[in-house]
């Protein structure tokens, strides 16, 4: 195993860190849009470029730019890292929040689109810290890796590497052989929804502020909101119905979606995955609803329906916006919540979680195991849209949802050595790990209350489900570091 490419690494946080200060423009102009201080804003900036300079100044001596697999494990995890340490300047400089902590969260939430928040109240917040959250979720949706990828194609034979350690899912179909022509074109339809998005928010009830903010947010589901009361503020049944639309856009394989809108619509609908999520999302909204119209939580059948729908979606597609207290709907809807925290959408989308592909896979494997248990003899391979899974994929798949599972209950133990409640312990550790954002109970809405510990635990638990568990862990083991 040859060493590590450390200069590799230093030009692509280098160059990460001059993408963000120019990223960071976009808030300069909203602070002075709304007449707000500029100083946090360009001492952030300034930070990004002195440390990109370091970093690249570091780097310019690159002998090779192929990168291995390690290479492209370390680079991404320590963009995310060190975006969120710059990048959590303005809430502490604004005087947003006091302690070093909290803006980090606050930061890395953003940047993993997990919207958990520190925030009991966000109305108010200064117009360009409330812009910045939005921002971060946005970059963070499809990743700014990716970003960078498609616009700086210099990485050479590292681009691949960065490309899937960064990215979700089980599979990356290439429909372009280049990776940074793959990341321009999924760029494209991410940002030709974000418009499409802010135009309808826009012709409701939504001002253009948070119509671009609620825009960013859901299309990399996210879920950061300018209110306090996240949508439920609305009180609007078009906003719901918009944003339950595109929360279903944004939980799908964008290179699928990209078919569509490209004259090829059946690619996405012979999907096996596309065709398991839809039925997935269905059955939940509706036993929701169901449930809600006996509990007679709503005043008619539409309402019942719309919130079910727009709650399912926003679980089930990591976006973790509100327009109920899920807490109120009962134990039953809190395991239908686990469920949809826990599987999530499509491989290839914005949404964190297991991913639906990972648990179709599951599921018919569990199926072939029961046949064997008939037929020991008999040959069961595991069949997604008519190709089969080698026995090397599927035992990757396994390994992977033990480690996604024991990493929930790992993390949900040590927040309750922390004096953190069972149900809260667990629900806000596998919103963490999904990146799905409330939880149920003392963190239904917020996590101001936890301690420094817990906090810090969470941190890691979003980092290590953005970057797909295996990325995060496999950095620590001693073997990643063994040449």
């Amino acid at each position: 195993m040859h060493s590590i490419n450390f200069r590799f690494i230093s030009r692509i946080l280098g160059m990460m860190c001059f993408v963000e200060g120019l990223m960071m423009l976009l808030v300069v102009l909203t602070a002075l849009i709304y007449g707000e201080g500029l100083l946090p804003w360009a001492v952030t900036i300034g930070a990004f470029f002195t440390l990109g300079s370091v970093l690249l100044h570091f780097g310019r001596r690159l002998k090779k730019k192929f990168a291995s697999r390690r290479e492209g494990m370390l680079a991404v995890t320590l963009v995310w890292l060190l975006l969120s340490l710059v990048g959590m300047l303005p809430f502490l400089l604004t005087g947003s929040l006091e302690r070093p902590i909290d803006a980090f969260f606050e930061t890395i939430s953003g940047f993993t689109t997990t919207e958990a928040t520190v925030f009991n109240e966000v109305e108010s917040l200064p117009h360009s810290i409330l812009f910045w959250r939005s921002l971060t979720q946005w970059q963070g949706g499809l990743g700014i890796v990716v970003f960078t990828v498609a616009l700086l194609p210099i990485f050479g034979g590292g681009a691949s590497q960065i490309y899937n350690a960064e990215t979700t899912g089980i599979t990356h179909d290439r429909f372009l052989p280049r990776i940074s022509d793959v990341a321009k074109c999924l760029w494209v339809v991410y940002f030709v929804e974000t418009l499409l998005l802010v135009g309808l928010l826009w012709i409701g009830p939504m001002d253009f502020f948070d119509a671009v903010c609620h825009a960013f947010t859901c299309i990399s589901t996210g879920g950061y909101s300018t209110r306090d009361a996240s949508i439920a503020a609305f009180d609007s049944a078009y906003v719901e119905y918009v944003l339950s639309l595109f929360m279903f856009l944004g939980s799908l394989n964008l290179t699928l979606v990209y078919f569509a809108a490209t004259g090829k619509p059946q690619r996405l609908f012979k999907d096996e995955e596309f065709r398991f999520f839809t039925f997935f999302i269905v059955v939940i909204a509706v036993i929701t609803t169901i449930w809600l119209v006996l509990q007679e939580e709503y005043p008619s059948l539409e309402a019942n329906f719309r919130q079910s729908l727009f709650t399912t979606l926003s679980l089930g597609s990591s976006t973790g916006y509100t327009a109920a207290d899920i807490t109120l709907w009962g134990p039953f809807f809190w395991m239908l919540a686990l469920l949809l925290m826990f599987v999530n959408g499509c491989a290839g989308s914005t949404s964190g979680g297991l991913k639906s592909s990972r648990f179709l896979v599951l599921i018919k494997n569990l199926y072939n195991e029961f046949k064997k248990q008939i037929h020991p003899h008999l040959l069961t391979p595991v069949l997604i849209n008519g190709r089969q899974l080698s026995v090397s994929v599927v035992h990757q798949i396994v390994a992977f949802c033990v480690l996604y599972v024991a990493l929930i209950f790992f993390g949900a133990s040590l927040l309750m050595l922390d004096d953190n409640g069972f149900v809260s312990s667990i629900s806000i550790a596998c919103s963490a790990v999904s990146n799905s954002g409330p939880g149920i109970g003392e963190y239904a809405s917020s996590v101001a209350g936890a301690g420094t510990f817990s906090k810090s635990l969470l941190c890691f638990l979003m980092l290590a489900g953005r970057l797909e568990v295996f990325t995060v862990i496999g950095i620590l083991t001693p073997h990643f570091w063994k040449r």
